[in-house]
């Protein structure tokens, strides 16, 4: 396996799925198509559309997927947003893309994903904390690229933390009072403003960014990070908001806080399916080297 052999990222999210291709650490295409709680056949079919005649020699395949997974990563055992995940082996959609198993297949969260595309490309240094704000709410914590583990891939469930609004009570998805996703999710999004939402909209004091204010603080006390980063298909569209976020998070903020953190929105949506080519490649090198150290030892 050489350095520069290409690999593919495919981010299933619950409103589309995104795929990346990268070669020698260059984002060679992207890509993205919509639908609806698909089956499982038309979510490969619909990849192998995406995909056809630009995917072939594929070192490896990384895959970003929600829901639960099974002990042995090979299946989605719950996907309230696609279920028909639940009826395919993970490696078909690698074999959707690649037209044959490829050599290497790499599952990864896909905020885990995103943040080591936005550090690989952004080269931030110290502890880097991204928000995946979208369907869900998701994070990843890395400490000069190597990520912070609480449960699984994650740092701990963001989307999941209370940070209810007295005059904005809410129940989050999972049944939880004042759960940040159950403010700035997706589906939190649509049915307080409607189909037409969009985040470029939102103002300081909406109550969707007045609780990412609470949580951004929150997560100060919990990881101190030097750099936040908003990701996602809320995230990144929330530019415009960066300043006055970081204003609003940083009155009375606790004195553990690092003084000099910034606050940015991710550049794409692709993100997620760039870092899982990214550590797709990760995982192909690795096996190159321990195949090189096999050899010369024999």
């Amino acid at each position: 396996m050489s350095a520069d052999q290409t690999t593919l990222g495919i981010d299933v999210g619950g409103t589309s799925v995104k795929l990346a291709a990268i070669r020698d650490g260059n984002l060679l295409w992207t890509a993205k198509a919509n639908y609806c709680k698909p089956t499982g056949a038309k979510l490969l079919e619909v990849v192998r559309e995406v995909t056809a005649g630009r995917a072939q020699d594929l070192a490896g395949v990384g895959l970003c997927v929600p829901g639960l997974l099974d002990e042995r990563r090979e299946r989605v055992t719950f996907s309230a947003n696609v279920p028909g995940l639940h009826d395919i082996r993970l490696e078909e959609l690698a074999i959707a893309a690649a037209g044959q198993r490829p050599a290497t297949i790499r599952i990864v969260n896909d905020a885990l994903a995103s943040a080591w595309d936005i550090y690989t490309v952004g080269k931030f240094g110290g502890r880097l904390l991204v928000l995946a704000l979208g369907t869900g709410v998701g994070a990843a914590v890395l400490d000069d690229g190597v990520p912070l583990r609480v449960d699984g891939d994650s740092p701990g469930h963001i989307g999941q933390i209370d940070v209810s609004l007295a005059d904005e009570p809410i129940i989050g998805p999972d049944g939880g009072a004042g759960g940040l996703e159950g403010y700035i999710g997706a589906s939190a999004m649509r049915q307080r403003y409607g189909s037409g939402a969009t985040p470029t909209r939102l103002g300081i004091d909406d109550p969707p960014i007045r609780a990412l204010v609470r949580a951004v603080r929150i997560c100060h006390a919990l990881y101190r990070p030097h750099h936040i980063v908003l990701a996602g298909g809320i995230g990144i569209r929330l530019g415009h908001l960066t300043e006055e976020i970081r204003a609003a998070v940083s009155e009375h903020l606790t004195r553990i806080a690092r003084p000099e953190w910034t606050l940015s929105a991710a550049e794409h949506d692709h993100h997620a399916a760039a870092g899982a080519a990214r550590l797709a490649n990760e995982k192909c090198q690795m096996k190159n080297e321990k195949w090189r150290g096999g050899a010369g030892r024999e």
